[in-house]
Formats: structure tokens, sequence, C-alpha cells
């Protein structure tokens, strides 16, 4: 099983980025997702996460009203809006699903997506 960030960028303050991340491989079913960041010398946060089946959100108070999480099931593929783009939103972001194959819960992560925003 793969998780496939994409989407990072550098952008202004005030602007927008989309992030994307593809779950795939082997058959699994998934429980929960959520999109972490890390910024340079602090420890990695929880964004937002999403759970199965009835989508439900929650939010860092950090991006409440800014950012806003999503899954397309069909395409195994959860999304991060991220709106009004402030300096201190600077960090690696990372996807993280937890998983079940076979019988069995994993936790994975993606390898990261680098999102600057300039002043």
């Amino acid at each position: 099983v793969q998780l496939v960030e994409s989407g990072g960028g550098l952008v202004q303050a005030g602007g927008s980025l989309r992030l994307s991340c593809v779950v795939s491989g082997s058959t699994f079913s998934i429980n929960a997702m959520g999109w972490y960041r890390q910024a340079p010398g602090q420890q990695r946060e929880l964004v937002a996460p999403i759970t199965t089946p009835d989508g439900s959100t929650n939010y860092a108070d950090s991006v409440k009203g800014r950012f806003t999480i999503s899954r397309d099931n069909a395409k195994n593929t959860m999304y991060l809006q991220m709106n009004s783009l402030k300096p201190e939103d600077t960090a690696v972001y990372y996807c993280h699903a937890i998983l079940e194959v076979r019988g069995y819960v994993y936790s994975y992560w993606g390898q990261g997506t680098q999102v600057t925003v300039s002043s």
C-alpha cells in the first residue's frame, strides 16, 4: 500500500493550494485518514482528520475556517483545500491513513509535500 501526496508548492500569503493524497496498492479498506504538518524545528501536528464511513471532519484551531478536508471514496483520494494561507502555514504536509488489510489494521504515511507561504 502506498500513499502519494501532491499539490504542494510556493504561494504568497492569502493564496490557495489544494493537496491530494492517493491511496493505492493491495486490497484494503480505509478506516480513517488525515493531514498532518511539520514545520522546521517543531513536532508534527494534526491539521485535519476525516473518518469513514460518515466522513466526519475536524480541524486544528489554527486552520479552522481556512482549510477544508474532503475525500473521494471511489478514487481512494483525500484532499486538503487550503485558502487564505499564512506564512505560519509553511511546513511539510503529510497524508496519514489507518487501513485494514486482510483483517489487520495498519498505519501508513505519505512521503510529504512542502508548502511554503511567503509574506
